[in-house]
């Protein structure tokens, strides 16, 4: 089986999260040059939480 080849440049991102990088160290840590909060808070703006959506369907049966 033949080995994957490496991707050339850097993947798309979306506009706000422009110049993200991450990578993970030899010891599994993961470094980013974007602070956590700033992360966090464009995921809560951006990604639905599959798990909150089952919640409020139960919310709004009872």
């Amino acid at each position: 089986m033949p080995k994957k080849k490496p991707k050339i440049g850097k993947p798309g991102v979306h506009q706000e999260l422009d110049g993200f990088d991450i990578k993970i160290n030899e010891f599994g840590e993961i470094i980013s040059n974007f602070n956590v909060d700033k992360i966090n808070e464009f995921l809560d703006d951006n990604v639905e939480d599959k798990k909150l959506v089952d919640r409020q369907e139960e919310e709004e049966q009872e």
